[in-house]
């Protein structure tokens, strides 16, 4: 078992999770622990695995012009089956060099290691990447009808995978991609660089992502998820190269990460408008911490896709420089779903267009089937100790007539702004203490007292 941050949070881990596997790294995510955990991972006692072979055993050529699509595909069911016969685990080693290869896939109890100075690029040949089923709770690809491009690492129905190694790089060399977004000629929706699906005991680490022709980290349906200590790049110009979006997730750690990229830094989601009810999967359990980054966009998000909901989200020591907006929650008529139980404290931020934005009016829908009903709930937001500098407008907190916002805490909230604007407020309900500049009205002032100690 592997020791965390404090003794506290490994008492609290043994007394939940008794019979995980040896070598397992797992985050806790009980909020009472969360000030004295220090980290959700020991990086210095990651499993070991049994059998190790490098990729070069395969015959791949690290010139960074052939072609190593066969010798991956042979090294992953070469060590499953290995795995299979013998047990212990299984890694594969990427030694120092540049890797072309097409999409291929992980397989379970396996370990990823990029050793220092390798690089992995994707192939920038569409053929490269084959096309498959969209996700159940967004019914469709998320850019266009029908299936998408598998994403360029991709696990399904796996069970503790690990990506590591010396500060290697995953470049999907996304540029191709980009221009055909731009360009309107895409046919599919485009793949992410890494993506999880239905997955459980995933860790992420010590690694370097870049160029990702989608969102860059995606695990979806998946349970005990580990980012940790990884540098995310692209081009602020690359459309929708999120950086790490769990997505109908249970138990995601996200911590000590820097990212700079041309969308959300890190965006929570659960689902797609009728298709995300169906499925009903949230995401839940979720600490974000000591995240860096800038982007045009958001630094930390919430939706719009929220539709299997969204819940007990802890976001902390987050740093947001020459960027977008700083906080984003989005829903819509027609989401369902909700957002409850979420809380921000010590985030700072600089440079920025917006503060915190909070919004119910996302339109954008999969389809003309969506219920226009089904109305997002959007309750129990906390937010403490924002600070900010040269803010352009400090935000706005937007909800429905028919589903205001609820239970919303604001306090110690210090933001300098470069010009007039303030908050612009409709269709909530909140409390506000040592607020800068003075919110809204509809807040009810607590007359000092902190209303997150209630």
């Amino acid at each position: 078992m592997h020791r965390v941050g404090s003794l506290g949070f490994l008492l609290l881990h043994l007394f939940l999770f008794p019979f995980c596997e040896p070598g397992i790294a797992h985050a806790v995510f009980d909020f009472e622990a969360l000030s004295a955990a220090e980290s959700c991972l020991n990086e210095s006692s990651l499993p070991g695995r049994a059998h190790v072979l490098s990729i070069a055993d395969f015959g791949a050529v690290g010139d960074g012009v052939t072609l190593n699509t066969r010798a991956f595909h042979d090294a992953v069911n070469q060590l499953a089956s290995i795995h299979a016969s013998l047990g212990g685990g299984t890694q594969l080693i990427i030694p120092p060099g540049r890797w072309l290869t097409g999409s291929f896939n992980l397989t379970s109890h396996f370990t990823l290691y990029l050793q220092k100075g390798a690089v992995l690029l994707a192939s920038q040949v569409m053929q490269d990447w084959p096309v498959i089923d969209p996700l159940p709770s967004y019914g469709r690809g998320r850019e266009r009808l029908g299936g998408r491009y598998i994403s360029f690492i991709y696990g399904l129905e796996l069970v503790d995978v690990i990506i590591t190694g010396e500060r290697g790089t995953i470049d999907g060399q996304g540029a191709p991609w980009w221009e055909s977004w731009y360009n309107r000629t895409l046919m599919y929706t485009r793949g992410h660089l890494l993506e999880f699906v239905s997955s459980k005991k995933i860790i992420i680490t010590n690694v370097v992502l870049q160029n990702s022709p989608f969102w860059t980290v995606h695990p979806v349906y998946c349970e005990d998820v580990i980012v940790k200590g990884v540098s995310i790049f692209a081009p602020q110009s690359a459309p929708n190269t999120d950086g790490i979006d769990p997505d109908s997730c249970t138990n995601v750690c996200i911590e000590d990460c820097y990212i700079e990229n041309g969308d959300d830094l890190v965006s929570i989601k659960s689902g797609w408008d009728e298709y995300g009810i169906a499925v009903g999967l949230p995401s839940a359990g979720i600490i974000v911490r000591r995240v860096t980054g800038t982007t045009p966009f958001s630094g930390i998000s919430i939706g719009s896709e929220m539709s299997g909901g969204v819940k007990n989200v802890f976001v902390k020591d987050v740093n947001i420089i020459d960027s977008g907006t700083g906080i984003r929650i989005k829903a819509a008529p027609g989401r369902g779903g909700y957002i409850k139980n979420v809380t921000f404290v010590d985030i700072t931020m600089a440079k920025m267009l917006k503060a915190i934005d909070i919004t119910m009016d996302a339109g954008e829908h999969p389809d003309d089937n969506f219920d226009p009903n089904a109305l997002p709930i959007v309750r129990g937001l906390y937010f403490d100790n924002i600070l900010g500098q040269n803010i352009t407008s400090a935000g706005r907190f937007l909800g429905l007539k028919e589903s205001p916002l609820q239970d919303l805490c604001m306090s110690r909230i210090a933001l300098n702004l470069s010009s007039p604007g303030s908050w612009y407020c409709s269709y909530l309900e909140g409390e506000a203490s040592s607020v800068d500049p003075l919110v809204c009205p509809n807040f009810q002032n607590s007359n000092g007292a902190d209303c997150r100690v209630r």
